[in-house]
Protein backbone atom coordinates (compact mmCIF):
# COMPACT_ATOMS: atom_id res chain seq x y z
CA UNK A 1 0.00 0.00 0.00
CA UNK A 2 1.39 3.14 -0.96
CA UNK A 3 1.95 5.79 1.96
CA UNK A 4 2.22 9.01 -0.26
CA UNK A 5 -1.46 10.63 0.13
CA UNK A 6 -1.25 12.95 -3.08
CA UNK A 7 0.64 11.96 -6.08
CA UNK A 8 0.61 13.56 -9.35
CA UNK A 9 1.41 11.75 -12.59
CA UNK A 10 2.99 13.05 -15.67
CA UNK A 11 3.21 11.05 -18.69
CA UNK A 12 4.87 11.52 -22.46
CA UNK A 13 7.01 10.40 -24.72
CA UNK A 14 9.88 12.98 -23.44
CA UNK A 15 11.97 13.33 -26.62
CA UNK A 16 13.69 14.74 -24.85
CA UNK A 17 11.95 16.03 -21.36
CA UNK A 18 12.42 20.07 -20.88
CA UNK A 19 11.54 22.78 -18.78
CA UNK A 20 7.91 23.07 -19.76
CA UNK A 21 7.66 19.70 -18.51
CA UNK A 22 9.56 19.83 -15.47
CA UNK A 23 7.11 23.57 -15.18
CA UNK A 24 3.76 22.29 -15.40
CA UNK A 25 4.78 19.47 -12.87
CA UNK A 26 5.84 22.17 -10.59
CA UNK A 27 2.44 23.96 -10.80
CA UNK A 28 1.06 21.13 -10.21
CA UNK A 29 2.08 20.32 -7.03
CA UNK A 30 2.44 23.54 -5.90
CA UNK A 31 -1.69 24.48 -6.30
CA UNK A 32 -2.72 21.18 -5.05
CA UNK A 33 0.32 20.52 -2.58
CA UNK A 34 1.52 17.04 -4.28
CA UNK A 35 3.54 15.24 -1.84
CA UNK A 36 5.37 13.89 -5.38
CA UNK A 37 5.09 13.59 -8.85
CA UNK A 38 5.70 10.87 -10.69
CA UNK A 39 7.52 11.10 -14.24
CA UNK A 40 6.62 8.36 -16.88
CA UNK A 41 8.42 8.09 -20.06
CA UNK A 42 5.62 6.48 -22.80
CA UNK A 43 6.67 3.26 -24.38
CA UNK A 44 4.33 3.83 -27.45
CA UNK A 45 2.09 6.51 -27.12
CA UNK A 46 -1.15 5.61 -28.94
CA UNK A 47 -1.64 8.97 -30.54
CA UNK A 48 1.33 9.13 -32.71
CA UNK A 49 2.48 7.08 -35.32
CA UNK A 50 5.80 7.25 -35.26
CA UNK A 51 8.27 5.95 -32.82
CA UNK A 52 10.57 8.24 -30.34
CA UNK A 53 13.49 9.59 -31.66
CA UNK A 54 15.70 8.39 -28.82
CA UNK A 55 15.81 5.29 -27.17
CA UNK A 56 13.48 3.97 -23.86
CA UNK A 57 17.33 4.20 -21.73
CA UNK A 58 18.20 7.32 -23.53
CA UNK A 59 14.59 9.16 -22.73
CA UNK A 60 14.87 7.78 -19.33
CA UNK A 61 17.94 8.74 -18.30
CA UNK A 62 17.36 12.36 -19.19
CA UNK A 63 14.23 12.47 -16.90
CA UNK A 64 16.27 11.01 -14.40
CA UNK A 65 19.01 13.51 -14.84
CA UNK A 66 16.34 16.34 -14.62
CA UNK A 67 14.88 15.23 -11.92
CA UNK A 68 17.82 14.60 -10.25
CA UNK A 69 17.94 16.74 -7.00
CA UNK A 70 14.29 17.80 -6.95
CA UNK A 71 12.55 15.84 -3.61
CA UNK A 72 9.58 16.14 -5.09
CA UNK A 73 9.41 14.85 -9.08
CA UNK A 74 10.05 10.75 -9.02
CA UNK A 75 11.07 9.00 -12.43
CA UNK A 76 8.73 5.77 -13.26
CA UNK A 77 9.74 2.72 -16.01
CA UNK A 78 5.97 1.82 -15.15
CA UNK A 79 5.80 2.54 -19.01
CA UNK A 80 8.51 1.76 -20.42
CA UNK A 81 7.88 -2.13 -19.06
CA UNK A 82 4.51 -2.50 -20.68
CA UNK A 83 4.72 -4.30 -24.25
CA UNK A 84 1.08 -2.20 -24.88
CA UNK A 85 0.11 1.27 -26.07
CA UNK A 86 0.70 3.57 -22.73
CA UNK A 87 -3.02 3.97 -22.41
CA UNK A 88 -3.49 6.48 -19.31
CA UNK A 89 -6.40 4.06 -18.63
CA UNK A 90 -3.79 0.94 -18.08
CA UNK A 91 -1.56 3.00 -16.49
CA UNK A 92 -4.07 4.24 -13.44
CA UNK A 93 -5.58 0.30 -13.36
CA UNK A 94 -1.64 -0.66 -12.85
CA UNK A 95 -0.91 1.64 -10.32
CA UNK A 96 -4.48 0.86 -8.45
CA UNK A 97 -3.26 -2.41 -8.38
CA UNK A 98 -0.31 -1.09 -6.44
CA UNK A 99 -1.99 0.79 -3.91
CA UNK A 100 -3.34 4.09 -4.72
CA UNK A 101 -6.47 5.13 -4.43
CA UNK A 102 -8.30 6.83 -6.93
CA UNK A 103 -8.73 10.12 -5.19
CA UNK A 104 -5.06 10.17 -4.47
CA UNK A 105 -3.56 10.46 -8.26
CA UNK A 106 -3.83 13.66 -10.17
CA UNK A 107 -3.19 13.07 -13.37
CA UNK A 108 -1.44 16.04 -15.07
CA UNK A 109 -2.05 16.73 -18.78
CA UNK A 110 -1.81 20.13 -21.14
CA UNK A 111 -5.06 22.19 -22.06
CA UNK A 112 -4.11 20.98 -25.47
CA UNK A 113 -4.09 17.56 -24.77
CA UNK A 114 -7.07 17.26 -22.80
CA UNK A 115 -9.07 18.86 -25.61
CA UNK A 116 -8.72 15.57 -27.27
CA UNK A 117 -10.12 13.78 -24.19
CA UNK A 118 -13.05 12.43 -25.69
CA UNK A 119 -10.28 9.94 -28.22
CA UNK A 120 -8.67 8.34 -25.47
CA UNK A 121 -9.00 4.93 -24.98
CA UNK A 122 -11.82 4.12 -22.68
CA UNK A 123 -13.32 7.65 -22.20
CA UNK A 124 -14.92 8.46 -19.96
CA UNK A 125 -14.43 5.64 -17.65
CA UNK A 126 -10.72 6.90 -17.91
CA UNK A 127 -11.69 9.81 -15.97
CA UNK A 128 -12.98 8.11 -13.07
CA UNK A 129 -9.48 6.51 -12.62
CA UNK A 130 -7.76 9.79 -10.92
CA UNK A 131 -8.25 13.45 -10.24
CA UNK A 132 -6.83 14.72 -14.22
CA UNK A 133 -5.45 18.05 -13.52
CA UNK A 134 -5.50 20.62 -16.65
CA UNK A 135 -2.67 23.14 -17.36
CA UNK A 136 -3.68 25.58 -19.70
CA UNK A 137 -1.01 26.11 -22.45
CA UNK A 138 -0.16 28.81 -24.83
CA UNK A 139 -2.98 29.49 -27.42
CA UNK A 140 -5.47 26.53 -24.68
CA UNK A 141 -6.62 29.06 -22.53
CA UNK A 142 -9.29 27.23 -19.85
CA UNK A 143 -12.63 29.18 -21.43
CA UNK A 144 -11.47 27.49 -24.79
CA UNK A 145 -11.64 24.09 -23.16
CA UNK A 146 -14.93 24.07 -21.66
CA UNK A 147 -16.95 25.57 -24.89
CA UNK A 148 -14.54 22.48 -26.22
CA UNK A 149 -16.19 19.57 -23.65
CA UNK A 150 -19.48 20.97 -22.35
CA UNK A 151 -20.87 17.12 -21.03
CA UNK A 152 -17.62 17.33 -18.63
CA UNK A 153 -18.49 21.09 -17.08
CA UNK A 154 -20.02 19.37 -14.01
CA UNK A 155 -16.96 17.79 -13.06
CA UNK A 156 -14.26 20.87 -13.60
CA UNK A 157 -13.36 23.68 -11.36
CA UNK A 158 -11.08 26.08 -11.31
CA UNK A 159 -8.06 26.01 -8.97
CA UNK A 160 -5.11 28.10 -7.99
CA UNK A 161 -4.96 32.01 -6.93
CA UNK A 162 -8.41 33.32 -6.70
CA UNK A 163 -10.05 30.21 -8.97
CA UNK A 164 -12.34 28.83 -5.61
CA UNK A 165 -12.49 30.92 -2.80
CA UNK A 166 -13.52 27.28 -0.95
CA UNK A 167 -10.80 24.47 -2.46
CA UNK A 168 -13.17 21.26 -4.15
CA UNK A 169 -13.58 18.12 -2.29
CA UNK A 170 -10.95 15.93 -3.69
CA UNK A 171 -11.36 12.96 -1.11
CA UNK A 172 -14.51 11.98 -2.55
CA UNK A 173 -14.51 11.44 -6.27
CA UNK A 174 -12.39 11.78 -8.94
CA UNK A 175 -12.48 15.69 -10.63
CA UNK A 176 -11.18 17.91 -13.52
CA UNK A 177 -9.01 20.32 -11.91
CA UNK A 178 -8.22 23.54 -14.02
CA UNK A 179 -5.26 25.43 -13.54
CA UNK A 180 -4.22 28.53 -15.53
CA UNK A 181 -0.74 29.22 -15.52
CA UNK A 182 2.37 30.72 -17.56
CA UNK A 183 4.89 27.88 -18.56
CA UNK A 184 7.24 27.98 -21.18
CA UNK A 185 6.25 27.75 -24.47
CA UNK A 186 9.05 25.09 -25.28
CA UNK A 187 8.24 21.64 -27.23
CA UNK A 188 9.97 18.67 -28.02
CA UNK A 189 9.81 18.89 -31.62
CA UNK A 190 11.28 22.72 -31.74
CA UNK A 191 14.46 20.92 -29.81
CA UNK A 192 15.36 18.35 -31.90
CA UNK A 193 15.21 20.92 -34.70
CA UNK A 194 17.81 23.15 -32.28
CA UNK A 195 19.62 20.35 -32.22
CA UNK A 196 20.15 19.24 -35.82
CA UNK A 197 20.95 22.39 -36.47
CA UNK A 198 23.82 23.01 -34.51
CA UNK A 199 21.75 25.64 -31.96
CA UNK A 200 22.32 25.89 -28.17
CA UNK A 201 19.53 24.61 -25.82
CA UNK A 202 20.14 27.27 -23.22
CA UNK A 203 16.83 27.76 -21.68
CA UNK A 204 14.66 24.88 -22.68
CA UNK A 205 16.15 21.94 -20.92
CA UNK A 206 17.91 21.23 -17.78
CA UNK A 207 21.88 21.88 -18.31
CA UNK A 208 22.10 18.29 -17.80
CA UNK A 209 19.62 17.06 -19.93
CA UNK A 210 21.46 19.21 -22.58
CA UNK A 211 24.85 17.82 -21.61
CA UNK A 212 23.53 14.07 -21.95
CA UNK A 213 22.38 14.96 -25.46
CA UNK A 214 25.67 16.27 -26.90
CA UNK A 215 27.51 13.25 -25.07
CA UNK A 216 25.53 11.04 -26.65
CA UNK A 217 25.05 13.10 -30.42
CA UNK A 218 21.24 12.44 -30.07
CA UNK A 219 19.12 14.15 -32.15
CA UNK A 220 22.02 15.12 -34.75
CA UNK A 221 21.44 14.43 -38.78
CA UNK A 222 22.78 10.91 -39.35
CA UNK A 223 25.44 10.72 -41.91
CA UNK A 224 24.30 9.14 -45.22
CA UNK A 225 25.20 5.15 -45.44
CA UNK A 226 28.16 4.35 -46.97
CA UNK A 227 28.32 3.42 -50.32
CA UNK A 228 30.64 -0.27 -50.87
CA UNK A 229 31.59 -1.75 -54.30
Amino acid sequence: MSTTRRTGILGGRFDPIHLGHLETAAVARQVLGLDQVLLLPSKVSPHRTTPAHATDADRLAMVRLAANGDAYLTPSDLELDMDAPSYTAVTLEHLHARGFLRTQLFFIVGADAFAEIATWHLYPTVLDGAHFVVISRPGHPMADLVETLPELRGRMHRVGGDAERVPPDTETAPLVLLIDAVTPDVSSTRIRERVSRGEPLTGLVPAAVAAYIEHHRLYEPQPADSLHD
